[in-house]
């Protein structure tokens, strides 16, 4: 009797012990990610104004308005080129694909090989084959090229598994209602996945908006006074921008670095936030 009660003891102060260590990684974490937000922004958004956001550049603005506008081109002409291609990729693999085929095998290590290369690399690729082979140039179109191949393994796998959570018995259902394969896929798969593909996308998004080595070869490093929607122009990101400006001389330079952080925390922040909105309210119209 006195043993049971002594193990029932231990086993109740391990459990404190590791529910301690959760909540103090978990806290630990949550403090890591505040202190670096507020670093940056308690230092950035004083320094930001209308004439930084929308003025022209030059050595006294250092305005960030062509960069702003580069970045949006970037995150929706990539995610238009990717999202269609990692979509269809994954309904393959998860509906149509058969278990052990050699060509899912090569697209899976295709897809863990793209995963796994740093974004020096793509920068290279994008160098070599984008700019020199096809002639693009530096400019938002190579870069473009570049960072939709780099989110593409992001999209399948997030897709995939989304695709794969979905009930059988929805499938089921359909198809014993007449239904093709084809529609059922589009019908009841695809809208009921839509919130884990959507994930997918915001994690693409973040990569896209934080990727500074691939776009310095592909995309350039200028700053258009006036900004531009021609693809074949050569601009930097926001990323670039802060990168650019904490790397120059100029005695206001840093301070605009973290102005330049800060926005980036707000477009990435809302972004996502508009995103999970979105999720959230499909996921809510499929469980109506």
């Amino acid at each position: 009797m006195d043993r049971n009660i002594s193990n029932l003891r231990q086993r109740k102060i391990k459990s404190a012990i590791f529910k301690s260590l959760v909540w103090l990684c978990g806290m630990l974490t949550v403090g890591i990610l505040v202190y670096i937000l507020l670093f940056i922004l308690l230092r950035g958004i004083p320094k930001i104004n209308m004439e930084f956001l929308f003025g022209q550049y030059n050595t006294t603005t250092l305005s960030a308005f062509s960069s702003i506008v580069a970045t949006v081109q970037m995150i929706v002409l990539s995610l238009l080129v990717s999202v269609p291609i990692g979509v269809f990729c994954a309904i393959y693999l998860a509906e149509y694909a058969t278990r052990g085929n050699k060509v899912v095998k090569i697209i899976r290590l295709a897809v863990d090989t793209l995963a796994g290369i740093p974004s020096i690399v793509y920068g290279l690729f994008g160098l070599i084959f984008f700019v020199k082979i096809l002639g693009f140039r530096a400019s938002i179109l190579s870069g473009i090229c570049t960072i939709s191949i780099m989110i593409l393994p992001v999209i399948i796998s997030s897709s995939e598994e989304a695709i794969k959570s979905v009930p059988d018995m929805y499938r089921e259902g359909s198809l014993g209602l007449g239904a093709t394969r084809l529609r059922t896929v589009f019908r009841i798969v695809l809208p009921t996945a839509m919130p884990g593909i959507l994930s997918g996308v915001i994690l693409a998004i973040g990569r896209i908006v934080g990727e500074t080595a691939a776009l310095i070869f592909t995309s350039g490093t200028n700053v258009l006074k006036n900004p531009t929607l021609d693809l074949h122009a050569s601009q930097r990101t926001l990323a670039i921008h802060m990168y650019m400006l904490a790397s120059e001389g100029l005695p206001h330079s840093k301070d605009m670095a973290f102005a330049t952080g800060a926005i980036l925390i707000l477009v990435v922040f809302l972004v996502n936030y508009a995103t999970t909105k979105a999720a959230g309210r499909l996921g809510r119209l499929n469980n109506e």
